[in-house]
């Protein structure tokens, strides 16, 4: 297979995995195209990127065409054909994160680096990379270096860290503060009362009809914002005819500001297996997978240690705590950096190697999902809410929230406050509560369900966090008076939407664009009432868009225009409806140089 260099005479400038190296890593996966993201993140881990070398190998293993080896690796974040560096350093550059200083921090990396973000140093020792929202918005300044997590990063620590790198130690051994869980309030979700086998003890001693009738009469809905009866989407999948069916858990929490399941997937991982096992019960699957964002690499032993306890004492694997012909087991499936892989097709494209690109619907994943089998998508949150409803009873369930909103919400809370981290609070809970609850004063705005949710005004912070009003994935942002809410939030959010785009469909691909270029124009004071008008007729196109990315990214700006028009209107030239950007000195100098002539743009021309 290919030409061979050994690992241990690895090359800065170059992919350092041989022939036999490539050879073990396919065979590892059974020489399965379906497991293409696993051999891609694999490789890229262990060799530092994807070469040519190994595009062939695995097109010829898989008998696939290297073009859809190479589009593959082009969709995601975290995977690339040429090397990164010894130390791969991606500093998130979210919002809160600017927030909380990151700018500053990019250039001390730079300065000591030797690099610009975007760019590998010289000797191939460290590339810098920006990237999105890493989960961490609760201990910014952050970066992964090497699948580490680096939280709450100073100026010193970039110094020693980048010093250390040099010197060649292993990023384990690096000094620097590890993510923690950070759960300032536990509610009936997270707060460990019993033994969660049971719950799982409970649910087979029923038929799967009456597990799913339980979820029903607890009106669990989708805990991902989007609010499906869980109990629907379950029923839907059993009643769909197929000889394979799958149970996915959508742990890539990729809304800038979430890390609520980063937390779970710390502090409760066997709850959620449990509720992965109880939903594979009661829909008749053999199969879980774990749809893990890449960002949460560094998790991934931990995670894989559960696992296997889990099997050995029985909770896993075949004939469930005794139950014949009860057989379930999971397996974690990891992204490769791409917010769209959220919505719950582009994921199953994921899942399946390919570019995370949202499928057209209907049909819809629960009849025809992963590999086209019947597949039921439930985020982290739901599940353990699965868990407990079934461990402790529907009417238990039901004391907590609203009549249309029952149970608890876990909340990811960052920004301008006094304690950000994760809180579990009763669902009918308003924002004033929040803010009173996290220590948020001279609040400016509350952005709820992070960039593609409402960017909500104080006269608003009466409204209920629930199904019924403010429905929410649980990212929670706190934007104080002493932001510029257009340049350092919205500008922010939409470049962000821009960025993350899959580029599928034209209004995502080239609208998202144009409202970066209004919103840019208007805050740079250039803007007229037109524009507003412009940008809020647009929505309508936008909607067009087949997934939930497109459809919401124009949200930073249409919400931002209608609750605080005011603000939108300071920054507008109110006496014309026109305003030309277009600088004719500065577009002819360049030619001017070239040609060794001077200007002259007010008078005659000789």
């Amino acid at each position: 297979m290919g030409n061979k260099q050994s690992l241990n005479s690895r090359s800065h400038n170059k992919c350092s995995c041989n022939g036999d190296d490539l050879e073990l890593i396919l065979g590892k996966y059974n020489n399965d195209p379906k497991r293409l993201m696993d051999v891609l993140i694999h490789i890229q881990t262990q060799c530092g990127c994807i070469s040519d070398l190994a595009v062939k190998d695995i097109a010829e293993a898989f008998n696939m065409s290297k073009v859809d080896v190479v589009q593959t690796i082009s969709f995601y974040h975290f995977l690339s054909q040429e090397p990164r560096g010894e130390y791969t350093v991606y500093l998130n550059d979210s919002a809160v994160a600017k927030m909380k200083g990151r700018d500053k921090i990019a250039q001390v990396f730079e300065k000591v680096a030797g690099t610009k973000f975007g760019s590998v140093s010289k000797d191939g020792k460290i590339g810098l990379f920006n990237t999105s929202c890493i989960g961490m918005n609760d201990q910014e300044p952050s970066a992964i270096i090497n699948r580490r997590v680096f939280t709450n990063l100073t100026e010193v620590d970039v110094e020693r860290i980048v010093k250390s790198m040099k010197e060649g130690l292993d990023v384990n051994d690096i000094k620097g503060r590890d993510p923690v869980p950070n759960i300032l309030l536990k509610g009936p979700i997270l707060k460990n009362e019993g033994n969660i086998t049971d719950a799982l003890k409970k649910a087979i001693s029923i038929s799967p009809d009456e597990v799913i009738e339980e979820v029903k009469q607890s009106k669990l809905r989708g805990r991902g914002g989007a609010g499906f009866p869980t109990a629907l989407k379950w029923r839907t999948c059993r009643d769909t005819k197929s000889e394979k069916r799958y149970i996915f858990c959508n742990a890539d929490e990729g809304e800038p500001g979430t890390f609520k399941d980063r937390v779970i997937l710390t502090e409760r991982p066997r709850l959620l297996f449990t509720g992965m096992t109880i939903a594979g019960y009661a829909v008749g699957s053999d199969e879980g997978i774990l749809y893990l964002r890449f960002e949460y690499k560094f998790m991934e032993q931990y995670l894989e240690n559960i696992l296997s306890k889990m099997r050995k004492d029985g909770s896993l694997g075949k004939n469930i705590l005794g139950k014949k012909g009860f057989n379930f087991d999971i397996r974690i499936q990891f992204g490769g950096g791409a917010y769209v892989c959220g919505e719950e097709s582009a994921l199953l494209e994921s899942a399946e190697g390919k570019r995370g690109e949202p499928r057209d619907k209907p049909p819809y994943p629960v009849v025809k999902g992963y590999l086209q089998h019947p597949t039921v998508v439930n985020n982290v949150e739901t599940l353990c809410c699965v868990a407990r409803i079934i461990q402790k009873g529907v009417k238990w369930y039901c004391s907590v929230g609203t009549k249309d909103s029952t149970g608890s919400k876990l909340l990811s809370i960052s920004g301008d406050c006094k304690r950000p981290g994760v809180y579990e609070i009763a669902c009918g809970t308003t924002i004033n509560d929040v803010n009173k609850m996290v220590g948020a004063e001279d609040v400016q705005a509350v952005q709820v369900g992070g960039p593609s949710g409402v960017c909500v005004a104080p006269i608003d912070f009466d409204h209920k966090l629930a199904y019924e009003d403010l429905a929410t994935g649980g990212s929670i942002i706190i934007i104080g008076n002493k932001r510029d809410l257009l340049k350092d939030i919205v500008l922010n959010f939409t470049e962000f939407f821009l960025e993350e785009s899959c580029g599928s469909c034209v209004p995502c691909r080239a609208m998202t664009n144009q409202y970066k270029k209004k919103l840019e124009k208007i805050i740079r004071g250039n803007g007229v009432a037109k524009d507003l008008e412009q940008m809020l007729s647009w929505e309508k196109v936008m909607k067009a868009n087949r997934c939930g990315l497109g459809q919401t990214a124009a949200n930073p700006i249409t919400c931002s225009i209608r609750n605080f028009r005011e603000l939108y209107e300071s920054k507008l030239k109110t006496a014309t409806d026109f305003v030309s950007e277009f600088d004719l000195e500065a577009a002819v100098q360049e030619y001017c140089k070239t040609a060794n002539r001077i200007p002259n743009l007010g008078g005659d021309h000789e």
